[in-house]
């Protein structure tokens, strides 16, 4: 097992992280009500044209444009029973919206601007040739690119998908990702504790990282400190053929941090474990086989920034989305002042708000250990500091990069 002797950046972390990925995971179809939060696997195209022919946006009456005076009222057309016959000069028909205009008429005369008198209709208002006509295709047309691959479906794209007579999807596998958990002093939230122990807490964030970018967990609960445990449950990763293998804890050089040694027993072959960056430097990533390793530090907020920079976008690329690497930080505006960077790139965990100009202000707190969970509730936002930043004063602009609701 080699170290790379010179910390990484963030970027060249991620970069390494990604370019690891061979290929995304298996294709698999889904009815459109399971599709939901998924991926799409390949781009789709839509089957028919949408609308399939000029349909009236209001009620009203459909006619042409260039007649004038009253027009007779010749029959009447609705959604899903259209008026089959022609709309010739000086005749109008009754229309409702979402109805087909009848062949002829180019115009829909709002009811609000029409005066009927028995089987005659007078306009009210002036006429504008083509008003209140949703024409054929201005939706989408068959044959036409309507989502692409990798993108992460919406409520609105399911329904789209829909509307172009899709009833099923080409979805990415949902990633399978292996969480374990390490350390002597760890114990399941409710369980018996010693006077030395304290609650796990960390898996909690982490599953709802991986759910938040569309993977699905196998939890392969908490390994004291002993490497024969570790080596045990690593293997039962590989027996279940999952695609990450999440561990928590016991990524650094002290006596009782075995996750790397174990791992290398294993036949990991490492690719880096150590990030410049603050908190979470610590940083295992690696491959058993098929299998991405990815170790991230114990303290709780080192997790979380570690699972929101690294853990989400390598689930995304797993998933075939090409944007899975792109920079998601904001522009913000800081609340308070901050003091000169370190040597390593911060995450500054802050609460975010709206000034009355409706800037976003991103204030900092003022206690950042790592180890407290209480802190890391209250924030919204990571404030990003380049190494070595200089001194930062109120109002100043910073970049943000938001937590995972």
């Amino acid at each position: 097992m080699t170290e790379n002797k010179k910390p990484l950046s963030v970027d060249e972390a991620l970069e390494a992280i990604l370019a690891a990925v061979k290929s995304p995971v298996a294709i698999e179809d889904a009815p459109l009500a399971k599709c939901f939060g998924r991926t799409l696997a390949q781009d789709l195209f839509a089957r028919r044209t949408q609308p399939p022919k000029p349909l009236s946006a209001m009620d009203g009456y459909a006619l042409r444009a260039n007649d004038a005076g009253a027009r007779k009222v010749i029959g009447e057309s609705s959604a899903g029973r259209g008026f089959d016959g022609l709309c010739g000069p000086g005749e109008a028909v009754r229309i409702f919206t979402g109805a087909p205009i009848p062949d002829g008429a180019d115009t829909v005369l709002v009811q609000e601007e029409a005066q009927r008198d028995g089987d005659f209709v007078t306009a009210t208002a002036p006429i504008q040739h083509g008003r209140n006509v949703r024409l054929a295709g201005i939706d989408f047309r068959e044959g036409e690119k309507i989502l692409e691959r990798g993108r992460r479906l919406s409520p609105a794209d399911i329904a789209l998908a829909a509307s172009a007579d899709h009833a099923t999807l080409p979805l990415a596998r949902a990633p399978r990702i292996a969480v374990l958990a390490t350390g002597d002093e760890l114990v399941a939230p409710g369980a018996p504790r010693g006077p030395d122990q304290i609650v796990a807490s960390n898996s909690y964030s982490v599953l709802g990282l991986i759910a938040a970018a569309g993977g699905e967990v196998i939890d392969l609960g908490i390994c004291s400190d002993r490497i024969d445990e570790i080596e045990a449950a690593i293997g039962r990763a590989r027996a279940e053929q999952v695609d990450v293998l999440l561990t928590i804890g016991g990524a650094s050089v002290g006596d009782h941090d075995l996750t790397r040694g174990a791992l290398a027993r294993e036949g990991m072959a490492l690719n880096f474990w150590r990030v410049n960056m603050k908190p979470g430097k610590p940083l295992i990533h690696g491959h058993i086989g098929p299998m991405t390793v990815l170790g991230l530090p114990g303290n709780p907020v080192s997790a979380v920034v570690c699972g929101e920079l690294f853990l989400k976008p390598l689930i995304r690329a797993l998933c075939g989305d090409p944007l899975a690497g792109a920079d998601r930080s904001q522009p913000a505006f800081a609340g308070a002042a901050l003091p000169k960077g370190g040597l390593r790139q911060e995450f500054v965990r802050a609460a975010l708000a709206l000034d009355e100009q409706g800037r976003m202000i991103a204030t900092a707190h003022a206690d950042q250990d790592s180890s407290l969970n209480r802190v890391l509730s209250q924030s919204q936002v990571l404030i990003i500091r380049p190494a070595g930043a200089p001194a930062c004063a109120a109002g100043a602009s910073v970049r943000i990069l938001r937590l995972t609701l």
